[in-house]
């Protein structure tokens, strides 16, 4: 009884059938990998292209309110500018009025002083 067996070309057989599916296998995990290496490397385009957008997006409303801001800050040094010059303005004409009650005060006391002053009715 010999327990070795002769290989022939029927003995081969399964052999290559093992070697063939290997070397498939292989070649489909090459391919899914390349297929995943795409995807992910499109997710990131996509995932880029969309942070680009938002980020865009965002920037533009920053600067929307940057401006308006900036035009809010000149209309207030305007307005400053305008309530300062009134304020000057009135505290000129305040001591004009006050400097105006003085002189008609004191013609006021220089008339009672006068003794015998001739009034207009006689």
């Amino acid at each position: 009884m010999s327990f070795v067996r002769q290989r022939g070309p029927e003995g081969d057989r399964p052999a290559v059938e093992v070697e063939s599916n290997i070397r498939e296998l292989v070649r489909r995990d090459a391919t899914a990998l390349h297929q995943a290496e795409a995807d992910s490397e499109l997710a990131a385009n996509n995932l880029g292209g969309l942070l680009r957008r938002v980020s865009a997006q965002s920037t533009r409303e920053i600067e929307h309110l940057i401006g308006e801001l900036r035009t809010l800050r000149d209309k207030l040094q305007v307005d400053g500018s305008r309530v300062e010059r009134e304020i000057i303005d009135y505290a000129a004409l305040s001591q004009s009025v006050i400097a105006l009650t003085k002189i008609i005060a004191d013609g006021v006391m220089q008339i009672k002083k006068v003794p015998d002053a001739p009034s207009i009715t006689e």
